[in-house]
């Protein structure tokens, strides 16, 4: 009975293949637009997971997310070192800056000031030089992205000079950094040096990255830092969450992506279901001749589930294929670098394929259960 219903299901090539069809297209873009937007989602707070060193970032009190910065005092480093539980606080100055290459390209660049002496939040992969080249005067270390914006085309090297701000920069290092929400180059250099590029400003502080001691809970040191110096203390799991939490709210990526994945199910659910159960009237004749030779009506919704199963899967599989093979070809495309594939939008979209088919098939199913077989010799 198997082979006959893959045969029934086949012999229509033009439906079968627009059944499978329908599923790949309803799969795919479900995977892509979710996995899409989990990836521009991450990259709002890829520069807060990018510095693994601390256990808290303090800040102050009124900041909602990374990008808006309102800059600390100077003794507020101070006072955070001062509370008890604090392994150690170094300071952390982000901002933007215009950045000059020698041929008179320019671009805004998102300025990251590390500390002097421990350069905590140094770029973890390093493509040429090293962290340690920042103690030279004037060094900065750029990111991939931005170099190769600079000079496209051109191989990495060292050494090219800048001007950042209207002040001489030195290239020391390129670094592999994760692609931030909005695709500025970023750049690292010395706090001591950040602020002198920026110019003048009373307060320059932006973030404090604070390390608890050993056997102190980081959520205990956050409180601790909250109520003796009333500034804000988050993990970064924390802050991370805050960043992205801010972005769904304010801005329309949520509506954008929605409505596209909201499309795709409504595409795969309509057309494959209408498909499906023209498919099924179309072959009523023979369910008739199967349930008058005495196949129990148990046995032919089997037929009809086996079917609706192997068009599920084919096209499932199928539209993964096409995913796959979209983010290969994307992965060069340094505007999208970073977006990969969401092993939970894959497991979730297959739950939704598996929805789709089991809804054809039960508006098909009652069809065929009703059927009389007489009524298909009275025809």
């Amino acid at each position: 009975m198997n082979y006959i219903a893959w045969q029934m299901l086949t012999g229509d090539r033009a439906k079968y293949f627009a059944l499978v069809f329908t599923i790949a297209f309803a799969s795919f873009l479900l995977v892509q637009q979710v996995s899409i937007f989990v990836g521009i989602l991450e990259r709002t707070a890829s520069q807060i997971v990018d510095v693994a060193e601390p256990d808290l970032w303090v800040m102050d009190p009124a900041t909602r997310y990374f990008d808006e910065v309102q800059a600390l005092k100077s003794n507020d480093l101070y006072r955070v070192r001062g509370v008890p539980g604090t392994q150690w606080a170094v300071p952390l100055y982000k901002g933007n800056a215009r950045m000059r290459a020698a041929d008179g390209s320019f671009r805004q660049v998102i300025l990251l000031g590390l500390d002097d002496a421990t350069l905590t939040g140094v770029p973890r992969r390093m493509l040429l030089g090293s962290a340690g080249a920042l103690a030279e005067p004037d060094a900065v270390i750029l990111d991939r992205a931005g170099y190769l914006f600079f000079f496209p085309g051109e191989p990495l090297v060292l050494g090219r000079e800048f001007e950042l701000n209207d002040r001489r920069a030195k290239l020391v290092g390129i670094a592999e950094a994760s692609a931030p929400f909005v695709t500025f180059p970023v750049v690292f250099t010395r706090y001591s040096n950040a602020v002198t590029y920026i110019g003048r400003e009373r307060n320059t502080l932006s973030f404090v990255l604070a390390k608890a001691a050993p056997g102190v809970p980081v959520a205990e040191l956050a409180a601790r830092i909250g109520a003796q110096t009333g500034l804000a203390a988050q993990s970064v799991d924390g802050f991370r969450r805050q960043t992205i939490r801010f972005y769904l709210a304010n801005t329309g990526i949520p509506v954008n992506f929605g409505i596209t994945i909201v499309l795709a199910v409504l595409i795969g659910m309509v057309v494959a279901g209408q498909t499906f159960y023209l498919f099924t009237l179309e072959n009523l004749k023979q369910y008739g001749v199967l349930k008058a030779i005495g196949v129990s009506d148990g046995r032919i919704v089997a037929m009809i589930l086996l079917q609706a199963c192997v068009v599920g899967l084919i096209g499932y599989g199928l539209g993964m294929g096409l995913v796959a093979a979209f983010f290969e070809v994307m992965l060069g495309y340094l505007p999208v670098r970073g977006i990969v594939v969401q092993p939970v939008a894959a497991m979730v979209t297959g739950a939704v394929v598996l929805a789709i088919v089991a809804l054809a098939s039960l508006l098909s199913v009652r069809r065929v259960l009703v059927l009389e077989p007489a009524a298909v010799f009275r025809g």
